[in-house]
């Protein structure tokens, strides 16, 4: 096996883990709506998830630990991901919420900090931001 076989499973091992998190959330209510399952679907291109793995990660989400990013940009763009699947299922402040806030503390952030932290994504994500601006935003409060 080369280096860069190393490498290749390794990032895909992290992108399949950071879909397992998200799929934790969408499933959260026990379904996944259509528009959950469209951004899914997205997701799932996006991080290179192929077919088989995302029908297997569907079935064996909690099976993937929280494998924390190395660079804080990283892991604003996860929690980025997952914000935006609890604003899709159109549930702030329920249990989905608290999960979220679990997961923000498994991928590094502070649990002193995570439920503020959380609660800006939350309400950058409704406001429609793209990623630049949740970054720049969540960045900004943190000086």
């Amino acid at each position: 096996m080369s280096f860069s076989d190393l490498f290749d499973s390794g990032f895909k091992k992290r992108n399949e883990d950071h879909f397992a998190s998200i799929v934790r959330i969408a499933m959260d209510d026990g379904i996944i709506s259509e528009e959950e399952k469209a951004f899914l679907d997205r997701l799932a291109r996006n991080l290179d998830i192929s077919e088989g793995d995302y029908k297997i990660i569907l079935n064996d989400y909690k099976s993937h630990p929280i494998n924390p990013p190395l660079s804080y940009d990283q892991r604003l763009e996860r929690l980025y991901d997952l914000s935006r699947m609890v604003y899709v299922d159109h549930i702030k402040g329920d249990h989905e919420e608290l999960l979220l806030n679990k997961i923000s503390v498994g991928l590094g952030f502070h649990p002193e900090n995570v439920k503020y932290i959380v609660d800006k994504a939350l309400t950058l994500v409704s406001n429609g931001v793209d990623l630049d601006t949740f970054t720049d935003e969540i960045k900004h409060m943190n000086r």
